[in-house]
């Protein structure tokens, strides 16, 4: 079976789908491999990389053609409707393909007969975790964010101590302890600042403190979600917590920000009201952005400076700006998902595997839901 990897056409998009030195195994297990030129280029990995490593190159000009012939496509972002509409019937997509912000190119999928999984869909288990795209990326934009809090910042992160006096270190704050958010503390952490972190699972309070950091604990209902997310709070809930975290960020030099709903627009953390306590110089990183952001006034892909002062940095295709390790990561997570379904050198979906059938978003013609064997009305 033929598969293919086209380049992101996405603006700001610098990763690839698969990395040179994982072709053998694909090709072990009866696969053929091909990619567009130019694809891994900005991820590192140049087109002669591929071609040693037993990949086929192929030009931009013949890449519609290499799309329509594939039996799998794999990309980073979604396929757009029209390349879905280029497909043949029956070919397997691997991508993130979130239901909530691409609903155009899974309709697309789904009525050109295309069998599209989801990255974002993959379960939180035990023996999906080397499948698990979204923590590897996650990984890949919390430690990101403390480069760029320390980057920003006019102070050091560290105590010094010089001839000329001390330097106190930097205070930060992050608020999110999921994969994200530990990535940032034990960043920061190396860099030397005095970190503290605020999760309304208290279930990670232990792993915030085995990075070295201070768990706040503000003594509020426990929020813990499906597949170890947080989960929605009340209006109530949050403006309580707003209230109890506004000494702690005003406080802070920096404050990092990592908080997420699947599926969701991310919950506001943050308002002005509350940064506007934090000293002149203060920075804050808004993860979070491209979902709306967890802090009021945050624009993605933007570094915006108050009135106060503070400079907010709103995230933007924060893995793809580490776009080697971030590649690397992802397409492990993408070979172990593929050869899941691959049996005597054909790719089968097997929708009895929890994780196909909680990732596969489209097949047979029609969208799909976890727990049937076949989209609704298929045979």
């Amino acid at each position: 079976m033929r598969i293919f990897v086209p380049a992101e056409t996405r603006t700001g998009e610098k990763r690839v789908a698969l990395v040179p030195d994982i072709i053998s195994k694909l090709t072990r297990a009866g696969l053929t491999v091909s990619i567009e030129s130019g694809a891994g280029v900005n991820a590192g990995a140049p087109d002669s990389e591929y071609s040693q490593a037993g990949a086929s190159v192929i030009p931009a000009a013949q890449a519609k053609q290499s799309l329509a012939d594939a039996d799998v496509i794999l990309s980073v972002q979604p396929l757009s409707p029209a390349t879905y509409a280029g497909m043949k019937s029956g070919a397997i997509t691997i991508s993130f393909l979130s239901p909530v912000t691409a609903s155009e190119s899974i309709d697309a999928a789904a009525k050109a007969g295309v069998t599209a999984l989801s990255l974002e869909l993959v379960p939180r288990i035990s023996r999906a975790q080397s499948m698990d795209a979204l923590t590897s990326q996650a990984l890949c934009a919390g430690y990101r964010a403390a480069l760029v809090a320390a980057e920003l910042s006019p102070r050091f992160f560290p105590l010094l101590m010089t001839a000329a006096g001390t330097v106190t270190p930097a205070n930060v704050l992050v608020l999110g302890a999921g994969v994200a958010g530990l990535q940032a503390i034990a960043t920061a952490r190396r860099l030397g600042a005095v970190v503290s972190a605020y999760d309304v699972r208290p279930s990670s309070a232990d792993e915030v403190r085995s990075m070295g950091a201070t768990f706040l604990d503000l003594q509020l209902e426990v929020l813990e979600g499906a597949g170890g997310y947080a989960r929605e709070m009340t209006e109530e809930r949050a403006a309580k917590q707003q209230e109890l975290l506004t000494p702690y960020i005003s406080k802070s030099h920096v404050l990092i920000t990592t908080a997420a709903v699947p599926g969701r627009p991310a919950p506001r953390l943050v308002t002005k009201a509350m940064y506007s306590q934090m000293a002149e110089g203060s920075v804050i990183v808004d993860l979070a952005a491209e979902s709306g952001g967890n802090v009021e006034g945050s624009v993605a892909g933007e570094t915006i400076v108050t009135s106060s002062g503070v400079k907010i940095w709103g995230g933007k295709d924060v893995p793809s700006q580490l776009p080697f390790h971030a590649s690397s990561l992802y397409a492990r997570n993408v070979l172990n998902l593929l050869l899941l379904m691959v049996k005597d050198g054909k790719v089968t979906p097997d929708f009895a595997d929890e994780i196909i059938d909680t990732a596969t978003v489209t097949f047979g013609g029609q969208r799909r839901t976890p727990g049937g064997t076949s989209a609704k009305g298929a045979q």
